[in-house]
């Protein structure tokens, strides 16, 4: 084991600061190697410590201790110990990516433009950039055996660039175009022969009122882009409030659409892996429970009859099927009071409704991510709990107590210094009960 006494530091790539941990470097004297089936022989990245790569005079950092490159006389590649991934984003989905990939020595190295991003005390390096501008996604991803994201929101039309040069980007960039546009997704799935609730494009308030008249009321109006935990969606509830609801979302030349108000009793979620091969692995089925748009519980597996776990496992199937790239995608899902099952939406990566998956699945969703963007063998994702229940604690004093089976907390910060006291005594209160894992997010307030 290596002592560092150093705490981790910064040297820039370009403009764009890079953080990582002193004495990085291993040892081409090994005591054993273990080789792992890959789908492609990737190359391992370096960064270049002439121009790309400078010194950032507040910390002191060589470029050598950035250097992503270990192997010397050109060494073969044994195993993914040598593999350097790539990712845009570094929320605490990159953070939880970087926790998997360090049990197997994937070297994660991350984009993002918050310094203290969540994934960036874990990841090997950070680079601190925006992940939506185009010179810095391009010269970022370059460097990568396989680039991957952490959140949709990124500049497709780079990563299209990039596939066209023979960068490997997993999912594909079409798959995370038609994802990142609801309503294109829509069309998508769509096309597909995937049940959805109905939806159409609105330009205006006569189209609107027309979709009022189709769908009936409420009425659930979305931005196009940009929209997630609940950002981006408004509700009308009459005809009359279209108004306002359009205006809330930025009005009308900010591409919106509506859907028709699905009567749901039940959210359900559907992990499902597509490796490099196309094969395709399913998570159980589980329930979703939201607070103001953002998940909050998640029961698994869901208390619902076979019958609805088989239909909701089929839709998820054939939704992933439809699309291109290796990876995890989550399938979120309406179950309706007359027992149908409408695809709301996808991601096309980790995902809130999969955290659980770390302490009661035989494989992670971030593992096995890994496993799919780099060719290698998928795990099993059956439950090795008998269920399981998730806590995301966003900034609330609320903490369940009297449950029984496995129960994985997830905190983000609370807002300052009360925030953090209270965070910790909920934090001691879950670490009392039997099972239960807490995941903190460290994000700052």
């Amino acid at each position: 084991m290596l002592h560092l006494s150093h705490p981790p530091t910064t040297a820039t790539l370009s403009s764009h600061h890079i953080d990582c941990a002193l004495g990085s470097a291993l040892s081409t004297d090994r005591s054993f190697a273990l080789g792992f089936p890959m789908a492609n022989n990737f190359p391992t990245a370096s960064f270049s410590s002439s121009t790309a790569l400078k010194q950032h005079t507040t910390c002191g950092a060589s470029p050598e201790s950035c250097n992503t490159s270990h192997r010397k006389h050109d060494l073969p590649i044994h195993g993914v110990s040598e593999t350097i991934v790539g990712v845009l984003g570094g929320g605490q989905l990159g953070r939880m990516l970087c926790q998997a990939a360090s049990q197997m020595a994937i070297k994660v190295i991350v984009l993002d433009p918050m310094e203290n991003c969540p994934a960036g005390a874990l990841s090997h390096c950070h680079v601190v950039g925006s992940y939506d501008d185009s010179v810095t996604v391009e010269e970022f991803a370059k460097r990568f055996s396989v680039l991957t994201v952490e959140i949709e929101h990124v500049n497709v039309a780079t990563l299209e660039k990039l596939e066209q040069q023979g960068l490997d980007i997993q999912p594909k960039a079409s798959t995370i175009r038609i994802i990142q546009d609801k309503y294109l997704q829509k069309v998508h799935f769509a096309r597909h022969g995937i049940p959805l609730p109905k939806f159409m494009k609105i330009d205006d308030p006569e189209s609107a009122k027309k979709a009022g008249d189709l769908f009936g009321y409420p009425l659930m109006i979305k931005r196009k882009r940009l929209a997630y935990d609940g950002r981006g969606n408004a509700v009308a509830k009459t005809e009359e409030e279209i108004s306002s609801a359009v205006q809330t979302l930025g009005g009308y030349d900010h591409g919106l659409y509506v859907e028709q108000w699905a009567p749901f009793v039940k959210e359900l979620a559907v992990i499902v892996a597509r490796g490099r091969d196309k094969s395709i692995l399913c998570y159980p089925v589980v329930e979703t429970i939201h607070r103001e748009n953002i998940c909050h519980i998640v029961k698994a597996p869901a208390n619902v009859p076979l019958k609805i776990k088989k239909l909701a496992t089929d839709v998820a199937y054939k939704a992933v099927s439809s699309l291109e790239g290796a990876g995890v995608f989550a399938v979120e899902l309406f179950l309706t009071e007359d027992g149908q099952i409408l695809l709301n939406e996808v991601a096309p990566r980790p995902h809130n409704s999969g955290h659980h998956t770390i302490e009661s699945c035989f494989t992670s969703q971030y593992e096995q991510h890994l496993r799919a963007i780099l060719g290698l063998q998928l795990g099993d994702p059956s439950m090795k709990t008998q269920a399981a229940i998730m806590y995301n604690i966003l900034g609330e004093d609320e903490v369940a107590t009297n449950l029984t089976g496995l129960i994985c907390y997830r905190l983000s910060c609370l807002q300052g210094e009360p925030g953090f006291l209270l965070a910790h005594q909920l934090i001691g209160r879950a670490l009392g009960i039997s099972g239960a894992t807490v995941h903190w997010y460290d994000k700052p307030g």
